[in-house]
This record gives structure tokens, sequence and C-alpha cells, in this order.
């Protein structure tokens, strides 16, 4: 019977003394790739006023050191270093913060002890966003861009597992080299392609041909790779620019006579399957007056070709009636540019870039084809 006494003292007092946490399985910290999480706001950033609801929410409240701080797993892949670049819901985002944008990734990528670098962005302009960081950033280091449908303190919030995604993807070897991804919904999307469908989780596709790859329990998988050109073969450069030149979006519709200006822009982009006869007249006017016009096909899913201009004996003879001046006119303004599988939103952010650099609409359409 003491003997039996002892031996539950002696279970008790083991039960009661824990193994040292010590004991346990840590991830070797200090050989784990290191990761900049640059944020700039929105909905992964968003609190509730009544939290665990699915109630209305503040974009762009928590800090990015809170973000960090809410998925403890990103310790197990990388070294996280974060940088608050804004705080705001993605509609405020403007085309000069872009530029600031993309020169804080590219000192981040410049330091050779970074491997990656993930934005955290808000949905709404998402896709903007990282169509011109994957046109300007100009570093074979992957750049991920990240967002949520629901936000931080909202029932099942998305944005942890969405973040863990995009840190697991910029540290994967097959992520250098594919140009700027958007990684939404466990898909690896590229930033070219990927577009906001529905206003919910899984919401983000990438069309066609822009899912490059999934992140799935084990390693992020690639099986297909962006053959436009992108990163170091970019001819833009945002660190020799200050701003972007005004360019206006705007849609051709049934009995549309086409926009009126006080103040031209330097290019347009023209969503349209095809113009009115009043359209017609005005975009030509804007070409005469030197605007670069662009055509864009409305879902983005199509080719909208730009016209060449034919050389013709129509441009010397002496028209005669309203048809051959309309005819003859057309032929002497300068061409408009076509654009190849690319939503109107996003050949606004490419004619913006190729503006800094030329206005020759034969030469922007060269930029569309190889962008």
């Amino acid at each position: 019977m003491p003997r039996l006494l002892l031996l539950l003292a002696v279970l008790i007092g083991c039960a009661a003394h824990p193994a040292p946490a010590s004991t346990q399985a840590r991830p070797d910290t200090a050989n784990l790739p290191k990761v900049v999480v640059i944020a700039t706001g929105g909905t992964i950033a968003g609190v509730q006023s009544a939290p665990g609801t699915l109630g209305e929410y503040r974009a762009g409240t928590l800090t990015a050191e809170q973000i960090i701080r809410s998925v403890p797993e990103l310790s197990r892949h990388a070294r996280i270093e974060t940088e608050q670049f804004s705080n705001v819901a993605s509609t405020l985002i403007t085309p000069q913060q872009w530029i600031g944008l993309s020169r804080r990734i590219h000192a981040a990528l410049s330091r050779e002890d970074v491997a990656g670098v993930v934005v955290t962005h808000g949905t709404d302009r998402l896709e903007e966003t990282a169509f011109f960081l994957y046109l300007t950033v100009r570093s074979e280091k992957p750049v991920a861009v990240v967002g949520a449908q629901r936000p931080a303190t909202g029932i099942s919030p998305d944005g942890p597992v969405n973040l863990l995604s995009a840190v697991r993807t910029v540290v994967s070897p097959q992520a250098v080299g594919k140009g700027v991804l958007v990684v939404m919904d466990d898909r690896i999307l590229s930033a070219r392609e990927s577009r906001k469908h529905y206003q919910r989780v899984g919401g983000f596709e990438g069309g066609d041909m822009g899912t490059l790859g999934i992140v799935g329990n084990g390693d992020p998988e690639f099986f297909f790779a962006p053959v436009r050109r992108r990163g170091p073969r970019s001819e833009f450069d945002v660190l020799r620019i200050d701003s972007l030149p005004a360019v206006d979006l705007t849609v051709s519709y049934p009995g549309g006579r086409g926009p009126r200006y006080d103040t031209l822009p330097a290019g347009i982009v023209v969503t349209t399957t095809g113009f009115t006869r009043a359209e017609q007249a005005t975009f030509r006017q804007l070409r005469q007056r030197g605007v670069v016009v662009v055509t864009a096909f409305p879902s983005g899913d199509n080719v909208a070709a730009g016209r060449q201009n034919p050389p013709s004996s129509d441009s010397t003879r002496v028209p005669v009636t309203p048809e051959d001046s309309a005819r003859v006119a057309e032929r002497n303004a300068p061409p408009t540019v076509g654009v190849q599988h690319l939503t109107p939103q996003k050949a606004r952010i490419l004619l913006m870039l190729a503006l800094t650099i030329t206005r020759d609409p034969v030469e922007i359409q060269r930029m569309f084809r190889e962008y």
C-alpha cells in the first residue's frame, strides 16, 4: 500500500509539471527567407462595428503589424518584415500612389536579404494596381498582391489564409520570373489576366489563360507561365517618371455621340464593339487633335484591332459626297490602337505608361502587342 501511494504521488507530480516548451519542434527561423509585406489597406484590414456579424465594416483599419500577428502560421514559412504604405479602401488609391508603391517594391527587392514582396490591397481596385506593378516592377523576384472579400473581424474571414498562401507563393523557387501575381482563394493568377468577377469569396478569376497554379497543402504548384513582356524586360521605368498622363475611359453605346472635352486628355480608351457614325466623327476629330485613341472589347476576352490607315488614292481625290469626305478624313487621321485580350481598365493603364515614352500610335500599338 505505501508503494502504491508513492507511485500515485509521482504520477500527480509529473502531471503538474509538463515538459518544457523548448522540447517542442520549432522551425529554424534564422534560415527562413525574408518577405516584405507592404500594406495598403482594404477589406483585408477591415474591422466591423459589430464583430462576428455580416454587417458593415471600415476598410483599411488594421495595421500591417496587426494583420501579420493574426496569422502566426506565417512564421513557419518566412521571416516577415512589414511596411505601411497606406491604409485606405482601394477606391482611394490613385495613379500617383501606383508610382510610389512600385518604387517601394523596387527598393525592397533590391536588397539581397529579401526573397519577395507581398502587397495587401483592397479588392475593388486590386487587379488594376497589380497590372501596373506587372508592367513596372523590373525584377525577377516574386511579387504577389493579395486581398480579402470578408473583413478581418467577420464570420470566416478569408484574409488570413489568402495572406498565408501569398507568402508561401513568393518564397517558392517556382515563382521566380513569373511576373507580378495575384494570389486569392488558393489560386495563383497572372496580374495581367486577373479579374474580380464577383464580390464574394472565390470571386477572382484568371479567365481563359491567367491561372498559373494553385496553393494546396503542399508547396505552391505552377503549371503555366506568362509569355508577355514584363519584369526586367519592361521598358517602363517608374524611377524616371513623377506622374502619369491623363487618360480617359469611356463607353460606346447605341445613339452615342462620343465624349466632349474642355481640356483634352492625352489619350482615351473606348469600350466598344463598334461605333455609331457620330462617334466615328468624334473620335476621328480627337485623333486629328493629337489624342491617342484605343479601342477595347468590353469583356476583355477578344481582340479589338486597331486601324493602320492603308494608303489609298481617296486621300488625294476631291470629295464629291459627305461620305467621300468622311472616308478621306478618316484615312488622313492617325490610326486607332487595338487591344489584345485585355480589359478596358487595364488598357488604360498600359496607355498611360506608353504615353510617358511616345505619342506615336503606331509605336503604342507595338507596345499593346508585346505587353
